[in-house]
């Protein structure tokens, strides 16, 4: 615990200056986090294929069944982007 010391008025300007500097990081903080949210880049094709549901395919039984097979769908996306 900190002990303060001092006149009512003098604690209630420190106490008044660390709120104000609270506020001010906050919207500083909100402020950057709303720039960095808003720039986003493009999806690689991948990305895109994957992000499809139509096109996962999934283990059908054994120790990883439901999970994605991402090996067979590497070749489907190959054998897709071939022409």
């Amino acid at each position: 615990m900190v002990k303060i010391e001092g006149t009512l008025d003098e604690i209630r300007e420190l106490i008044g200056d660390v709120k104000r500097t609270t506020r001010s990081v906050k919207s500083t903080t909100k402020k950057v986090a709303k720039a960095a949210k808003g720039t986003t880049r493009k999806l690689s094709a991948w990305q895109r294929y994957i992000k499809n549901k139509s096109n996962h395919i999934k283990f059908k039984r054994g120790d990883k069944k439901g999970r994605l097979d991402l090996k067979r769908m590497s070749a489907a996306f190959k054998r897709s982007r071939k022409k």
